[in-house]
């Protein structure tokens, strides 16, 4: 089990193996990456925000005591990094969190975009539009909770200690979340055009 080895490896880094770091990092890279992205949208300034994220873990594990998961302490760092960097450049979050295309279902959508019509393009390209905008209005605290669920796949549990916040709240904030976002899609559904097949 992940949790298990990474429990071994935070030990084994805090005897002072750096390659046990190695493998955590290896382990979370494209994670931690893709995390990352979803609030600063310049591939160069993603990686060297990601890489701020581990040195800042690398520094922090001796003090890492094992209460949660080794990956939701370095999510809960990675998000912190994020927002401080938006912070220190003084921007505003990402235009959109996630890229709809991006979905671990592209592969399926690829082959049912090779068969639509025009129409339906442009139902789908105003569709993902009003996605990405929902997710942008969205407050941070929102955005964060539903993220970390709908594309992430996290437990609410993992979420609360990522957020640093009861499971409640996290319920709460996913919850008010996808109300937003239904809002939003209906308006939108309404103003599209009826489906032909």
């Amino acid at each position: 089990m992940a949790e298990d080895t990474d429990k071994e490896l935070v030990k084994r880094v805090q005897r002072g193996d750096q390659a046990a770091f190695d493998l955590l990092y290896a382990r979370y890279q494209s994670k931690i990456l893709n995390l990352i992205s979803r609030y600063v949208r310049d591939s160069e300034e993603v990686r060297d925000v990601a890489q701020e994220a581990f040195i800042k873990a690398y520094r922090a594990l001796p003090r890492f005591r094992g209460e949660s998961a080794f990956y939701t302490w370095l999510y809960r760092i990675a998000i912190n990094t994020a927002k401080n960097h938006l912070v220190a450049r003084s921007r505003r979050p990402p235009s959109a969190d996630v890229d709809i295309e991006d979905a671990d279902y592209r592969d399926d959508a690829d082959n049912l975009r090779d068969s639509e019509n025009p129409e339906s393009a442009l139902s789908r390209d105003q569709l993902k539009a009003a996605i990405d905008q929902a997710l942008i209005d969205l407050p941070d605290d929102l955005r964060s909770a539903l993220t970390l669920r709908e594309f992430d796949g996290l437990s609410y549990e993992q979420i609360a200690e990522i957020l640093d916040c009861p499971v409640g709240t996290v319920r709460s904030r996913i919850f008010r979340a996808r109300e937003f976002v239904d809002e939003r899609m209906q308006v939108v559904l309404q103003g599209l055009p009826p489906a032909t097949n």
